[in-house]
């Protein structure tokens, strides 16, 4: 970003600068700039994808021309004038990599659907899934050949969100299109859901040859809560977009209200959320509350009753949560600019899956898995009228 740019992005936050959340600067904006601040580099790796993707959300909500000329000047950086997106390698098969395609998507369909370099970028993702590996049952691996046969609630946020959007704007009558789509939800819902608590295992080993996997549902042993997190962000977002001419919709809604439920009824007292959600193990140690999946949960539920999905029951939690990552999570900068802290770096199923090695994995500060998720929950907040 040119530093003329950057100053005017960043005007008025030192200003904005506080000690307490009842700053009348929006939470949304002002995270946003304080990340432009500490540097960023858009690619098309999920991580800078979520990031730029909450400065979206905040700018969109803000109406600040700033913001949003940054964005639409760096999502335009990486896609060249004949469609091709850099960085990104066709034939090597990771859903993280087609979470890039809802901001091409965004950027598209937000400046006037005239620039047709961003039709063939993701016209080029979309068509990757064609080719993608299955499951004997059709469900996306995960990566290939890493992860051969199984299925995470990452991957279902990364790759299925843009393809029911690409879907709804190019192919919005295509039924085979959204059986596909409603499969992958339905391969996860089979394998990874405890019908006592209606929360989701991290993921699933479909021929069960995985050292974690359960050997009836091939299911992953807990339920971690930044999985959990994409899945429900996943639902709403895909929610959104998909026509409720579809007979699937109705399935795919009752996913969602399902998990609302019992998202709602795992949360702590503090407002936040377990990093291991399964309810034995609130409290035990080396278990903590976790702030990118109380992120993500706040935005789910403040655009599901923004939607008209979810009943205003589900607003008290929210708000709960919001106060907890203002209270919690929020670091105010000598500058002016705020930090995120409290995420947990990254929770894989690489290994063994065991509690220890999810308990141990580093927290870290200015993790944009989380940052970007506050950013898109303070525009719902905003949206709300409740910040």
């Amino acid at each position: 970003m040119h530093l003329p740019a950057l100053a005017l992005v960043l005007a008025g936050t030192a200003l904005a600068a506080t000690n307490s959340k009842n700053s009348t600067k929006p939470y949304s904006t002002w995270m946003a700039s304080s990340f432009l601040s500490k540097g960023q580099k858009i690619n098309n790796h999920y991580v800078a994808a979520v990031i730029h993707g909450g400065i979206q959300k905040a700018a969109t909500t803000q109406n600040d021309s700033a913001l949003l000329s940054y964005v639409s000047n760096a999502v335009s950086s990486i896609v060249t004038s004949n469609g091709t997106l850099i960085g990104w390698n066709s034939t090597y098969y990771t859903l993280d990599d087609q979470r890039i395609g809802n901001n091409i998507l965004y950027t598209w369909d937000a400046e006037g659907r005239k620039d047709d370099k961003y039709v063939i970028a993701a016209k080029g993702l979309r068509e990757q899934l064609n080719r993608w590996p299955r499951t004997p049952s059709g469900g996306f691996w995960h990566r290939d050949p890493i992860y051969t046969n199984q299925m995470w609630l990452d991957g279902i946020y990364m790759a299925d969100t843009f393809y029911a959007t690409y879907t709804s704007y190019f192919e919005p009558d295509n039924t085979t299109a959204w059986n596909d789509i409603e499969l992958q939800f339905d391969l996860i819902e089979e394998h990874c859901r405890n019908h006592t608590s209606n929360l989701l295992k991290h993921g699933y080993s479909e021929d069960k040859s995985t050292v974690w996997a359960d050997p009836v549902t091939g299911a992953s042993p807990y339920v971690w809560d930044r999985a959990l997190g994409w899945y429900f962000v996943a639902l709403v977002d895909v929610l959104e977009v998909w026509p409720t001419t579809q007979a699937s919709y109705s399935k795919i809604l009752s996913y969602f209200t399902t998990l609302a439920d019992g998202i709602q009824k795992a949360q702590d007292a503090s407002g936040g959320w377990w990093l291991l959600m399964d309810e034995e193990l609130a409290g035990k140690p080396g278990n903590y509350i976790e702030s990118s999946a109380t992120a993500m949960f706040t935005y789910a539920y403040l655009k599901g009753i923004r939607l008209g999905l979810l009943n205003e029951d589900y607003r008290k939690t929210a708000v709960k949560a919001w106060d907890l990552l203002l209270d919690e999570f929020i670091q105010y900068e000598k500058n002016g600019t705020l930090s995120f802290t409290g995420t947990v770096t990254v929770g894989s199923l690489s290994g063994n899956a065991s509690y220890e090695y999810y308990t141990g994995v580093p927290i870290v500060i200015n993790d944009g898995k989380g940052a970007g998720p506050f950013m898109y929950a303070g525009a719902e907040m905003e949206l709300a009228g409740l910040e």
